[in-house]
Formats: C-alpha cells, sequence, structure tokens
C-alpha cells in the first residue's frame, strides 16, 4: 500500500463525493446516450433475450441492490458452465459482448445506478450476494468495505482487476475506504482510463478465491 496517505475526510467521503459522481454522471450519461442505444440494437440483433442484465449485487451498508450492465452472455449462461464468471473462449459470451467486454462498454448502465444513488463513480467494487460469501460470513473488518457506496472502478480494480484474489481484493477496499480522498480517486480515474484503453487484466485468468 502507498506510504504516507493521510485517513480518510469523512465530509468528502461521506458528502462531496457523492454530489461530484453527480456533477460528472449527469453529462457523461446524455453522451453515451447514443453509443447505449446503439449497443442496445446490436445486443438484440446478436442474440436473443433482454438488452441489459440485471444482478442482485452488495453496496452502501451491505444492502442488496440491482446492478445493471449491458448482456454480454447468451440467456441463461449464469446457471450455466462456470457460473457468472467467464474465462477465455467461453462458448457463451454473444460475438457483441465479447466486443463490450474489451472496451468496458458493457458497464455503461451503471451510470443509473449512479444516480439512482446505489452507485458511485469510484469506491469498491459491489460484490454478489453469494460470492465471494453472502454478507453474514464476512468478518466485521472485512465489512468496512460496504461504509462506501460502491463504483464502476476502485483501488483494487487498478490493481489488477479480474485477477485479484478476493481476500487482497476486500483488504484493498478496506485500505480505500479508510484513506478515501477527492486526490486518491482522480488517481484512480486516470489508473481506470490507462486500464480501460490498454485492456490490461481484464480477463478471468482462473480462481479467485483461496479456498480455507
Amino acid at each position: 500500500m502507498p506510504k504516507n496517505v493521510k485517513p480518510a475526510n469523512p465530509i468528502y467521503r461521506d458528502h462531496i463525493k457523492r454530489i461530484i459522481s453527480i456533477i460528472i454522471c449527469i453529462p457523461v450519461f446524455i453522451l453515451a446516450i447514443i453509443p447505449m442505444i446503439i449497443t442496445a440494437i446490436l445486443i438484440k440483433i446478436d442474440s436473443p433475450g433482454p438488452v441489459l442484465f440485471r444482478q442482485k449485487r452488495l453496496g452502501l451498508g451491505g444492502k442488496e441492490f440491482e446492478m445493471l450492465k449491458f448482456r454480454s452472455m447468451c440467456v441463461g449462461a449464469e446457471h450455466t458452465g462456470s457460473g457468472v464468471y467467464s474465462g477465455a473462449g467461453d462458448a457463451r459470451v454473444t460475438k457483441v459482448g465479447r466486443i463490450i467486454r474489451a472496451t468496458s462498454i458493457d458497464e455503461l448502465p451503471q451510470l443509473i445506478n449512479i444516480l439512482r444513488g446505489d452507485m458511485s463513480l469510484i469506491g469498491p467494487r459491489p460484490p454478489l450476494t453469494y460470492h465471494p460469501w453472502p454478507i453474514e460470513e464476512y468478518t466485521e473488518e472485512q465489512k468496512h468495505m460496504f461504509d462506501v457506496r460502491p463504483g464502476i472502478t476502485g483501488w483494487a480494480q487498478t490493481h489488477g482487476r479480474k485477477d485479484v484474489e478476493w481476500h487482497h481484493r476486500i483488504e484493498l477496499n478496506r485500505w480505500y475506504v479508510d484513506h478515501v480522498s477527492f486526490f486518491l480517486d482522480l488517481r484512480i480515474f486516470f489508473r481506470t482510463i490507462f486500464k480501460v484503453l490498454s485492456n490490461a487484466d481484464n480477463k478471468n485468468i482462473g480462481e479467485t478465491l483461496k479456498k480455507e
């Protein structure tokens, strides 16, 4: 972890951060409307099923919310194969799905989650309600990762994205919650842009949950 990073500023974390997310999200959403409409049309042409994939995730305070994504897999894929996570060459991923995943376009509907108040631009990525484990099985220390709204990108995502083992991922999220600030969020924002443009660490390479 970086040294000499100041503790979190409660005023920024609990109030200013939300205001900034909304101010940035509204114009980005307006600019993204046309690309989102085009993406939706391509998804409908490519495979039968809904345009959006809706999934229960854990958010602020450990409460459940419905996270939105553009559907990138065949309908029912979550209940077949290896579950919701897909590796390279997974046949359940559609042709359009491969493109929108590689470019992170599939995440654009989460702008709606931000406007709803479910998420923030930057924060810990919201885990599934059952993976890596149910909320009841998080330790009291681990539960502190839910002290802030989850984000489209976060500290853990800029340190490996999809190949970070879950215990370490939660540790990174906890560190972020303890040190969240405007300048840290800015640092994460620019690191995310680099990773998206370079498509770095954007493939599931295998098991990311250490058996204990």
